[in-house]
């Protein structure tokens, strides 16, 4: 399999090979919205998501060429939230993946019919596998069912809600996990559990994906938090302390920086029991939650 850097760049190449094929192309009246959606999703970014997808696909027996649709539709959800995310009307970021971001490029108008688009060019993409014949059909609308579940109110959305409605207050712990668990880490759970379904495994192999996945989402959220206090604009991408200066509490204004790390250290812990002993259980998984609680970007 090679090394993780190997196995990372081999996955991340290939995600950003395929992603192109799926975009709308042609000289449109419509054109401009295209654009925008290839601004966003084709700018950069981890990958980490679509990456997850392929790689618990293939610990459960499925393939590359198999997952990649649904990793890609992934990520085109994924880049729909950025640009919602950073519109003026929510966090108000001029900046993303070290570039204007998609409403300071196209206007705000523009900005969210991008991500519209992407939202439903993402589910289109996903449950157009159907008609392939590549895929037992029950197979894909379950990974549907899970996109779907990830980023509603019970997830991506409500978390995003909750973030809104705790700006310049105060803010428990228990509430901030659940901040974070639906806003972050739901998308970051259904990464790893389509990868399962479209591989076809068992629901215990998916619970143990799924637990797997969650504690690294918080755990990613959590290093995301300090990065916003501790890096600077040109490593991450993006403004800094944006966070505090929208009157948000995180876990590095709620715990301290020393006390957050060490909450990541217990979870990325916590991720790594949970697939120790199971088909899932191998080196990249381990050091992939090591590297991303590690990260300086």
């Amino acid at each position: 399999m090679g090394s993780y850097e190997e196995q990372f760049a081999r996955d991340y190449q290939a995600v950003e090979a395929a992603l192109p094929g799926y975009l709308p192309q042609g000289d449109t009246l419509q054109k401009t919205v295209q654009e925008a959606m290839a601004y966003s999703l084709l700018g950069g970014g981890k990958r980490i998501r679509a990456v997850l997808c392929l790689v618990f696909c293939r610990l459960c027996g499925g393939t590359t060429e198999e997952a990649m649709p649904f990793a890609c539709a992934i990520e085109m959800v994924h880049a729909y939230s950025l640009i919602h995310d950073d519109l003026p009307c929510m966090d108000d970021d001029d900046l993303r993946r070290g570039k204007p971001s998609c409403h300071v490029r196209y206007g705000e108008a523009m900005a969210v019919l991008a991500g519209d688009g992407l939202l439903t060019l993402g589910f289109e993409t996903m449950l157009g596998q159907y008609y392939t014949g590549r895929y037992p059909p029950q197979r894909v609308v379950k990974a549907a069912a899970e996109l779907a579940r990830a980023i509603g109110t019970g997830g991506m959305v409500g978390g995003q809600v909750i973030d809104i409605q705790h700006e310049g207050k105060p803010i428990t712990g228990e509430a901030l996990n659940l901040l974070h668990s639906l806003k972050t880490g739901s998308l970051i759970r259904a990464s790893a559990r389509i990868g399962c379904i479209i591989a076809g495994a068992s629901d215990d192999i998916i619970a143990k994906a799924d637990s797997y996945a969650k504690n690294l989402g918080l755990a990613f959220q959590i290093t995301d938090d300090l990065l916003d206090v501790t890096s600077t604009p040109e490593a991450l991408g993006k403004p800094i302390d944006s966070d505090q200066e929208n009157g948000k509490t995180t876990y590095a204004t709620l715990y301290g920086v020393e006390k957050s790390r060490q909450i990541v250290k217990e979870l990325v812990l916590e991720a790594d029991l949970a697939i120790k002993g199971s088909v899932l259980d191998d080196p990249f998984l381990y050091q992939l939650a090591d590297r991303l609680a590690q990260r300086d970007r």
